[in-house]
């Protein structure tokens, strides 16, 4: 079915506007949307996917458009990898011939950087870690759209009912593999009309996200922090495998960001969160908690390069230098918030990160420096929780191995205090 011209055109004021980098993306769009309440929704879905496959084949779509390509042209190039050449109205002969040259490329025998559609900082990065192939393979992964995972809120509802309700839509949901209240949608449908999301039953939540919460191993009764709460969606899951009981507290350091987690817990039916907003890792309310804590959750600030299948554009807003800024502010906060535990107590320490520097590094600083605290194995972790997932001595989930966006997460122990001798 042919797209109405004036998709073309907004997709071009959309693209022209998110290639400033000023933004992030989704947020870039949303606003566009909001200033065009006109566009109907298969026009909106056409122009935010096809800003999205530009993002995610930049280096390609470029370098065969031309450094110097108007931009009616990077959007015609992005509109045609979504909806197909015969789908966009008014073509010229030139952009006809054009947009059949590049669909015709086999991309398999382009060189390795312009598979990958990656800058070349972060791409060199990967092969040191993983490899030219698995690089490649990893890249290609992160260049693919996301399904939508969801969360079965476990408090009002069962996974089985959930899937047999979606399927009355019709809605067609799996059992995600790894994470036990995981749905997985292979179309991104509307849900915030269903009874479903209005009652709080479901949640939007990858299963990477979901695998985090889990292996935080909150128990009924404990007293808990999602130390870098965000919007929330691990908080929530946290609560419901407290089963509503205990202290569960959310910090974060943006009144903004707490503001979404609020709407959301009203859903959820939870009375056991406790949101709190910070100044810093340093905060006065961290230090009257210091030394009681059961369980903190760490999902630090990094760079998101394990979330490009949703934010393409973060591989080109993010730059080479502000890694090591990154891992400076990690391991303050990693600091911060280990003194929360009382001995015996855990702490998780997550990013949405695919890079060494943000992760590995981090934890294996903290340990030199810090004997009263150890790593524990994640094997024995997987164990108790009954996740079947093989692992190193980190959790570490890749798209391309695991289909979920790519995560890091290592759990660390405060050692018991020695005993007393008689």
């Amino acid at each position: 079915m042919r797209l109405p011209p004036l998709v073309v055109s907004a997709t071009e004021e959309v693209l022209r506007e998110v290639l400033r980098f000023t933004a992030p993306a989704d947020g870039t769009i949303s606003r566009y949307f909001k200033e065009h309440p006109r566009l109907g929704g298969r026009e909106r879905g056409a122009i935010a996917e096809s800003v999205y496959a530009f993002l995610r084949n930049r280096s390609f779509f470029t370098d065969f458009a031309g450094q110097n390509a108007s931009m009616r042209r990077l959007a015609l190039l992005g509109l045609a990898s979504v909806a197909g050449i015969e789908a966009l109205p008014g073509l010229s002969e030139e952009e006809v011939q054009l947009l059949e040259r590049v669909s015709q490329i086999d991309r398999k025998l382009l060189p390795p950087l312009m598979q990958a559609n990656l800058p070349e900082w972060l791409y060199n990065k990967l092969v040191a870690q993983y490899g030219e192939a698995e690089a490649l393979t990893l890249a290609e992964a992160l260049n693919q759209p996301a399904p939508l995972d969801l969360r079965v809120n476990a408090l009002k509802t069962t996974r089985e009912a959930v899937i047999a309700e979606l399927a009355t839509a019709p809605i067609l949901a799996e059992p995600t593999p790894f994470a036990p209240l995981g749905l997985r949608l292979r179309k991104k449908p509307a849900l915030q009309n269903l009874p479903l999301f209005k009652s709080g039953a479901i949640e939007v939540q990858d299963e990477g996200s979901q695998l985090l919460a889990q292996i935080v191993g909150a128990k009924r009764g404990e007293m808990v922090v999602d130390f870098c709460a965000g919007a929330g969606g691990k908080t929530l899951a946290l609560g419901a495998t407290m089963r509503n009981t205990g202290r569960l507290y959310a910090f974060d350091v943006s009144e903004k960001r707490l503001a979404k987690l609020k709407p959301r817990l009203a859903r959820s039916g939870l009375s056991n969160v406790h949101p709190v907003l910070i100044a810093h890792e340093k905060d006065a309310k961290i230090k009257r908690l210091a030394g009681k804590i059961d369980r903190v959750l760490v999902d630090a600030p990094c760079s998101g390069l394990g979330t490009l299948r949703r934010n393409p554009d973060v591989k080109w807003r993010q730059q080479a230098e502000t890694i090591a800024e990154m891992q400076q502010k990690q391991g303050a906060i990693l600091e911060g918030a280990a003194r929360l535990l009382k001995p015996g107590g855990r702490l998780v320490y997550a990013t949405c990160s695919l890079l060494n520097e943000e992760n590995d590094a981090v934890v294996e600083q903290f340990l030199a420096a810090h004997s009263d605290y150890s790593l524990v194995p994640m094997t024995d972790v997987l164990a108790e929780q009954k996740i079947a997932l093989d692992t190193g001595p980190y959790l570490k989930l890749l798209p391309h191995r695991h289909q979920t966006d790519g995560f890091f997460a290592a759990v660390l122990e405060r050692k018991p205090m020695p005993k007393a001798a008689d």
